[in-house]
């Protein structure tokens, strides 16, 4: 990263993990996808976007805003909302997305979350959205550092950052028997070791941990660490490729380590003080889904009001307590030690607020062509079984 901190008020997450199912690895590259019938027919049949200009309608991930929130952002601003939680996977979304935006016709969409790798594509690859009002988008101001400049979206002119995560290693200290600071002492440990389905956080590890500064990686080095992961997997070093079940198995006791997103050990640590989560010496990963509006939107004005809604800090600190996720707002922090109580502790929890020499360790995965993502693709599909 170019910035060393995010800021105290990042905040991290556990409620609504299920929108992190990545499923989303099936070897359908950047140019192009075999969309099935049923996707073209939710496609077609969606609803959205009425006439009215004062109306507009966002799509997002599930239980990733509190119902509260969306009914003040109409009282507040005026605008009407048609709010839809049909996100459930990058690709899924893109095949869903892809027959209209194509052909330059509209989804019926004025704003849309999807992951950092998935906004790269949209806004570099096929140029599916339109840059936010800027004259609109007034609290940009409040944007943390770290997340200003990411390569994809340099001047964040198509993108703002919602929510983002934290890629380390979480185990069980007691079955364990000691602490874990590095990548190989993760394989080392004995008893039920998994990494994850989302190969830009397991390979974003394992690439920092070999020396290389992943937000400018290459295929080449790339190719090594699947490589490396074949090898750990064929030797049950490593003893398999979680997606979101980890969370159960990590609680439960079946594993003794895992690769993990923080949030998750946020939540699991209030009930079993034995999960432990840590960022690699080496370093670890940290990703974001992001707020883009598609280009057939005539209402970019008010869907960039959407956003800049969310990056007002009280506003931002009420999400922070509903689903705990990491805030790209400045001042978060602050605001939730004034409230007190349960909002104070959430500023205080190390994996809730990150402390310095953890950030400094944070590095976001590089843009890569639309070859080298199909390549990536391929690779995971190979590796995960999809």
């Amino acid at each position: 990263m170019k910035e060393n901190e995010i800021s105290k008020e990042l905040n991290t997450q556990n409620k609504g993990l299920s929108r992190r199912d990545f499923m989303k690895f099936s070897g359908l590259g950047a140019a192009g996808l075999a969309i099935s019938p049923a996707l073209l027919a939710a496609c077609s049949s969606d609803s959205g976007s009425s006439s009215d200009p004062n109306s507009i309608t966002i799509s997002n991930w599930t239980t990733y805003v509190p119902q509260s929130l969306l009914k003040s952002f109409t009282k507040d601003t005026g605008i009407k909302l048609e709010y839809k939680e049909d996100i459930n996977d990058n690709n899924e979304f893109f095949a869903k997305i892809q027959p209209k935006l194509s052909r330059g016709k509209s989804i019926n969409r004025d704003g849309m979350m999807l992951t950092d790798w998935m906004a790269d594509r949209l806004i570099n690859t096929v140029k599916w959205v339109k840059p936010l009002d800027d004259n609109k988008f007034t609290n940009r101001k409040n944007m943390v550092e770290t997340l200003r400049t990411p390569s994809y979206d340099r001047e964040r002119k198509f993108s703002a950052p919602w929510a983002s995560v934290i890629a380390g290693i979480a185990y069980n200290i007691e079955k364990t028997g000691k602490e874990i600071n590095t990548f190989d002492e993760f394989v080392a440990v004995q008893g039920n070791k998994t990494v994850l389905s989302e190969m830009r956080d397991t390979l974003g590890l394992m690439l920092m941990d070999s020396g290389v500064k992943i937000e400018e990686v290459n295929m080449e080095q790339i190719d090594k660490e699947f490589d490396r992961l074949q090898e750990l997997l064929n030797s049950n070093k490593i003893n398999g490729i979680n997606g979101n079940e980890y969370i159960t198995d990590l609680a439960s006791g079946t594993l003794s380590a895992c690769i993990a997103w923080s949030g998750d050990a946020a939540q699991i640590t209030q009930d079993n003080p034995n999960i432990r989560f840590v960022v690699p010496e080496s370093g670890g990963t940290i990703s974001s889904d992001v707020f883009m509006i598609p280009m057939t939107s005539d209402k970019a004005s008010a869907a960039t009001e959407f956003i800049n809604y969310f990056y007002n800090p009280g506003i931002s600190a009420t999400w922070v307590e509903d689903v705990q996720f990491i805030s790209p707002v400045r001042g978060v922090a602050e605001v939730l030690k004034k409230r007190g109580g349960d909002s104070a502790k959430l500023a205080e929890n190390p994996l809730v607020v990150p402390d310095e020499e953890m950030l400094k360790k944070l590095q976001i995965f590089g843009s890569l062509s639309a070859k080298d993502e199909e390549a990536f693709d391929k690779r995971t599909a190979e590796i995960v079984g999809a």
